[in-house]
């Protein structure tokens, strides 16, 4: 422990990087007062997402394959990485070999088996961060670093106007997967549950959900389980029955387990459902898009009548098409006492960027 903070009290250009392990160790205001007091930039992983409000002045973003732009170009520019909860797998990484080689990495872990198993860390700290991270608070100084931060925010302003802003903001007729979560965040201002399925609807959720509090992004996360979404939005109701819990699904996830609608006829379970349906395997068809050209295999897909679907289990619903009623079609949604779907039809050929390529080093990562 002395040996880590004496790394991080020398560090001109430290970074953490956080997984579910500060969730799961219910470590969240822990974590919070040690990246506080040293002013350290924090990026999330796919799991760790909402242990800190997404808006926390040092939070700069989520890592991996279509994570933000400065968080994995500037993990391979940080002179000492500390990683919390979180257990550097491929998605994260890129390419191991170029992967923070430059850094002194420090990994807190409670299973003693990770440390070491992808990335070898300068210094390995097992246990439980809930209990490991007072004793590291307490032996570090308190700085900031604004030169450093600004970095990030660099590379923030950059994806806004390449990425973001076109994504939230299209020109083009269909709707689009970015404006639509944008538009459902600015609707539950950061307060609801969000429960996604696997596909590039679940990178755009992740990408454009805001969360004010922690466990508040449901994911299947590594495991890709397509079908996840359903059933796991009625443990979170049932988990959290004061929350607002909303599942976003594909078109291809959502007929997985499209049984589950008799599961929340039968308990009363309320789950706001949400489709995002571009009629195909989405992220299959983006790579074999970008790097099959357009050779599309087995990726369209044909869908029954998702409004009728439910219907029969007696949730009402409504297939939306036209960018005008998005807002007043969200607010239905949410505002509907029990469950109810929304199917949205997006544009059909919708890419997830940025994107870490397959083989390529996190500071390969492309904007377009």
């Amino acid at each position: 422990m002395e040996a880590a903070a004496e790394l991080i009290n020398n560090a001109k250009k430290p970074f953490v990087i956080f997984g579910q392990g500060v969730i799961l160790g219910k470590a969240e205001n822990e974590f919070k007062t040690f990246i506080e007091k040293t002013g350290i930039p924090a990026a999330w992983t796919i799991m760790g997402m909402s242990a800190i409000p997404t808006d926390h002045p040092l939070a700069v973003g989520m890592l991996g394959m279509h994570g933000n732009y400065g968080p994995n170009v500037l993990t391979n520019e940080c002179d000492v990485l500390i990683a919390i909860g979180m257990r550097f797998d491929d998605r994260v990484t890129g390419r191991l070999d170029k992967y923070a080689r430059q850094a002194q990495i420090i990994h807190f872990d409670i299973d003693p088996a990770e440390i070491g198993k992808n990335v070898k860390p300068a210094i390995g700290v097992w246990g439980d961060c809930k209990e490991t991270l007072p004793m590291l608070t307490a032996l570090v100084e308190a700085k900031q670093h604004p030169e450093w931060l600004a970095e990030f925010r660099k590379y923030e302003a950059t994806e806004t106007e390449v990425c973001i802003v076109p994504e939230k903001n299209p020109t083009c007729e269909s709707l689009m997967m970015a404006e639509v979560i944008h538009a459902l965040n600015e609707e539950t201002k950061g307060e609801a549950v969000i429960v996604t399925d696997v596909g590039q609807h679940q990178m755009i959720a992740c990408r454009y959900a805001k969360y004010n509090n922690s466990k508040s992004n449901i994911t299947s996360g590594g495991l890709g389980t397509m079908g996840f979404a359903l059933p796991a939005s009625i443990g979170a109701h049932f988990g959290a029955p004061d929350k607002q819990v909303i599942a976003v699904i594909g078109d291809g996830g959502f007929q997985m387990t499209i049984q589950e609608l008799g599961t929340i006829m039968q308990s009363g379970a309320v789950v706001k459902i949400m489709i995002l349906n571009n009629q195909f395997l989405g992220m299959v068809r983006q790579w074999q898009e970008l790097f099959h050209e357009r050779r599309y295999s087995f990726v369209d897909i044909t869908s029954p009548d998702f409004v009728k679907v439910a219907s029969g289990y007696s949730i009402p619903g409504k297939k939306l098409v036209k960018r005008e009623e998005l807002r007043s079609s969200l607010r239905e949604l949410l505002n509907a006492k029990g469950s109810y779907l929304l199917e949205v039809m997006v544009g059909k050929e919708d890419n997830v960027f940025p994107m870490v390529p397959q083989g390529c080093s996190v500071s390969e990562i492309r904007l377009k």
